[in-house]
């Protein structure tokens, strides 16, 4: 089974911060995945997350990713010129497959840049199998 998979509204059910995403002004944040023998990591760009406004959370296996940006607060002598950072929030999920070890997810945020560290059951990581000969063997 894959460790990690997106969640769809077609997958059923709902992981909680669903309940919380809004309508409008929603973004998926980018993000890279890669795997190594101990687990998954996850990084993800969060632009002007404060860390009091995100939150990572698992709930039956659905990994959630929800942060939310503010408006800038202008002077109020001044007058916005151009605008490419919008006010909103950053929405992403990912059902977690059953080799995942959830309550030892580990979460980093520094710089807008979100790495979570899931570490892989022993069981489910590769591992090396040594292969004896007759003459390495006990009854040998």
């Amino acid at each position: 089974m894959t460790p990690l998979r997106h969640w769809t509204a077609n997958d059923g059910g709902s992981p909680s911060a669903e309940s919380q995403r809004p309508a409008s002004n929603v973004y998926t944040p980018p993000l890279d995945i890669h795997e190594n023998p101990e687990g998954l990591v996850l990084e993800a760009d969060l632009p002007g997350v404060p860390p009091h406004q995100l939150e990572v959370r698992v709930e039956q296996n659905v990994l959630t990713i929800y942060g939310k940006v503010s408006w800038a607060h202008l002077p109020e002598d001044a007058r916005l010129i151009y605008e490419e950072v919008r006010p909103g929030d950053y929405y992403r999920s990912f059902i977690l497959g059953d080799e995942v070890v959830t309550d030892r997810i580990v979460a980093d945020f520094n710089n807008g840049v979100l790495r979570l560290t899931l570490p892989k059951a022993a069981k489910s990581r590769p591992r090396k199998i040594e292969v004896r000969t007759s003459a390495s063997s006990p009854t040998g």
